[in-house]
């Protein structure tokens, strides 16, 4: 595939594992947390680009297989004692097979009917959990730290989970890269810009979507598999939080949706900004004092709709349009 020869390809590997490797090599735990968030907010976000970016079917609900995948991994490493690699894959697979089912009637929906159906789906699985004995009801499951002790101890647990969240990252932004630059990225992008002129000129909308679909579930439930498998713990609530979903439309909408650079620009953005709101003081105003780590939320629906309204490419579109010798490096 002429893709494989590309060298913007390549080099946006390169730069992440290059960037990845340095706590490890550094030996900083502060510093491995860190680059932990921000690489899982970069699978969340071109994973979600994957079918928003390059459809234009905006997805409200994608966290629901973080979730799905998180769960189905946790059990079975907790009941069965499954490997945690081997169990990350069955959650992947199980949260695609989902996406392939409910896929196939709710992308028959468009514009705000899809975007109300992804958040109907997230909650109604969030209700599912809480209610389903065999996940630990409302309650969640937890590990006993001797689970641990097959990996060598929650340190060696720990720094597994990283080189685990790294691996998919990279996977995640290649297989953005290869969808955008194959044959299949271009019948998604006609999709975008009109489904009913793309079927007319030969391409079968039903099934390129649920296939895009079913691929974007994949890489948030293997991330959710090593983020509770880092934790030790899971939840309903923390498994299938909305805001999350709500946060990764608007890294991609920050960074530029339909471009494969885009997402990771904006996960790091958000990232830092988030980081500097919730470490931020309170600011003391005479009698009132404003919490700023209470305020993210509320500034990232303000930043979204302004990119919306100024910027509706984002960072690397907006780049991409204004200088053109940055198009062949900046996909």
């Amino acid at each position: 595939m002429k893709t494989l020869t590309n060298a913007p390809f390549w080099l946006l590997l390169v730069v992440i594992a290059v960037v990845a490797a340095a706590p490890v090599a550094l030996n900083n735990v502060s510093l491995r947390e860190d680059f932990f968030l921000i690489l899982m907010l970069i699978i969340l976000a071109s994973s979600t680009n994957i079918i928003m970016g390059y459809t234009g079917y905006v997805s409200f609900g994608h966290i629901v297989f973080f979730g799905t995948g998180g769960y189905i991994a946790f059990f079975l490493m907790q009941s069965l004692q499954l490997h945690f690699v081997l169990a990350a894959l069955c959650g992947g697979i199980a949260a695609s097979v989902m996406a392939l089912l409910i896929g196939v009637p709710v992308l028959r929906l468009r514009g705000a009917y899809f975007a109300l159906a992804t958040i109907g789906i997230n909650e109604a699985m969030r209700s599912f959990v809480t209610n389903f004995e065999p996940f630990g009801g409302s309650i969640g499951m937890f590990f006993n730290f001797s689970v641990y002790d097959a990996y060598g101890g929650a340190k060696n647990a720990g720094q597994l989970a990283y080189y685990g969240i790294v691996a998919v990252a990279l996977l995640t932004v290649a297989a953005s890269f290869l969808i955008k630059k194959s044959k299949f990225g271009l019948g998604l992008m006609a999709i975008r810009e009109d489904q009913d002129a793309a079927q007319v000129l030969g391409i079968d909308p039903a099934r390129l979507k649920v296939l895009t679909y079913t691929i974007s579930a994949f890489f948030p439930a293997l991330a959710g598999a090593i983020f509770f498998f880092k934790n030790g713990i899971i939840e309903p609530g923390p498994a299938f939080e909305l805001h999350r979903s709500i946060e990764a439309l608007v890294m991609v909408m920050l960074g530029g949706y339909g471009t494969v650079t885009g997402p990771i620009v904006g996960a790091i953005v958000y990232d830092r900004l988030r980081s500097t709101l919730i470490t931020a003081p309170p600011i003391n105003l005479g009698t009132l004092t404003i919490n700023l780590s209470n305020f993210h939320l509320v500034i990232a629906g303000v930043l979204l709709l302004a990119i919306v309204l100024f910027v509706p490419a984002g960072l690397i579109g907006w780049l991409r349009q204004r200088f053109a010798p940055v198009r062949r490096y900046l996909e």
